[in-house]
């Protein structure tokens, strides 16, 4: 499900949790109510640098749609919705 919403090949993100595991950053356990299913949690430094990071990543967002009208980007959201709904449903 992690693989749709960021719109990457199953493969390609395990391989980028593997990365994150190995580093420390995040953690998979098993959901304990879907043997089918395993979570993802970030560790105490993974936190740590998310903390670090999200007020820059949140900056280049306001930069981004600086001077977009609210309608424009709630249009703009509202295709890229649709496109991922899209992707899902085809399975890109």
């Amino acid at each position: 499900e992690l693989a749709v919403y960021a719109v990457v090949q199953q493969s390609t993100l395990s391989r980028g949790l593997d990365a994150l595991v190995k580093s420390g950053l995040v953690l998979r356990q098993p959901d304990h109510d879907d043997s089918r299913a395993t979570r993802i949690f970030l560790t105490d430094a993974g936190r740590e640098i998310y903390e670090r990071l999200w007020p820059h990543m949140s900056n280049a967002y306001d930069s981004m749609f600086r001077d977009v009208a609210d309608s424009e980007k709630n249009a703009f959201v509202g295709t890229l919705q649709k496109m991922l709904k899209n992707i899902r449903k085809h399975n890109f």
